[in-house]
């Protein structure tokens, strides 16, 4: 189960980077499955942080369907340490992107029986965290993952910030913020301790887990649980979908009522949207664009109804085909 939010702040701030209305906002979270289908749609007031709105969601959809149990995914950025304590509290099933603050033990324990060695690409670092006997959580494992291709994009960036702020420190450029740049006393320096520190973590990503076996059964692992948590693609892609293709952004409404209806046709909209993308394999705007041009008209002539209609191309038609081949209670 997926969750992914929209947060306003109370009141949107003026500025050369935001609109200059002052108008309140609100705060929409999306629960979808593993797919991106849509579940469920909320919507909270806008000074409600987003780490505090989406276990109500979560417990409302599992009273409404009788869940036992659901397994949350999200990245780091919608779980803060007291929303993970509290998913936990509810007994609930998490895979969970974890933070670095750093190197974890596991990895330098590696680094320091194979010197010299670089890690391989898709190498996984295995971390069991049990649980305390008063902790009140679930035995937890987790998996450090490393990707080259990552490590590449963030050596680049490091390269970068620190070359800035080199010629910062000479005088060549303006001092702006650069997170290398360590100040002490009045005198600029480049924070090399700091930059070691993160070339060490560079390609690493942490997935923490309390699952006890996959829904199959079958005991845990770390393919399962990467696997998962790279389906967030998914709902984000219904997300950015929900908020330009159907413009779910109820700007014109102000109550509740009328709010709730309209993200109640946009949740449903959004349901036919990835059902056709799902049957079709064509994103929706391609398929709106395609069919939009063809229509059929009937034509009153005397007594006699003459019905018109464009060719259709072969794809539309194929297309059209897969929707109308599908069977029933597919969703």
């Amino acid at each position: 189960m997926y969750f992914e939010t929209d947060a306003g702040d109370g009141f949107r701030e003026p500025g050369f980077s935001k609109e200059r209305r002052l108008e309140p906002q609100i705060t929409i979270g999306l629960l979808t499955g593993a797919d991106g289908f849509p579940l469920m749609v909320s919507a909270f007031e806008g000074n409600r942080a987003e780490t505090r709105t989406m276990l109500p969601v979560i417990e409302a959809f599992m009273a409404a369907h009788d869940l036992p149990d659901v397994t949350v995914v999200a990245d780091a950025g919608m779980v803060s340490e007291a929303n993970q304590k509290a998913i936990e509290a509810a007994g609930l099933s998490f895979i969970l992107g974890a933070r670095i603050p750093h190197e974890p033990y596991v990895v330098k324990r590696w680094r320091r029986e194979h010197p010299g060695q670089d890690i391989g690409d898709g190498q996984v670092f295995i971390q069991p965290w049990p649980a305390g006997p008063n902790g009140g959580r679930r035995d937890q494992v987790i998996y450090y993952q490393y990707k080259a291709d990552r490590a590449r994009r963030t050596l680049r960036g490091i390269d970068e910030q620190v070359a800035k702020a080199e010629k910062a420190i000479a005088g060549q450029i303006p001092v702006k913020r650069n997170r290398f740049i360590q100040l002490s006393g009045g005198t600029r320096t480049v924070n090399r301790e700091l930059e070691a520190k993160a070339r060490a973590l560079a390609g690493l990503k942490g997935y923490a887990t309390n699952l006890r076996a996959c829904p199959d059964g079958t005991p845990v692992t770390a393919e399962f649980v990467t696997g998962a948590y790279h389906q967030l693609f998914q709902i984000e892609k219904s997300f950015r979908m929900a908020k330009s293709d159907l413009q779910a952004r109820p700007v014109y409404h102000r109550t509740r009522d009328s709010i709730e209806a309209h993200l109640t046709i946009v949740l449903a909209a959004l349901a036919v949207s990835r059902w056709i993308e799902h049957r079709t394999g064509w994103s929706i705007r391609k398929f709106v664009k395609t069919a939009r041009r063809y229509r059929t008209i009937q034509i009153q002539a005397g007594d006699h109804v003459i019905t018109a209609a464009d060719p259709l191309p072969d794809d539309l038609r194929e297309a059209l085909n897969k929707i109308s081949s599908t069977r029933r209670g597919a969703h």
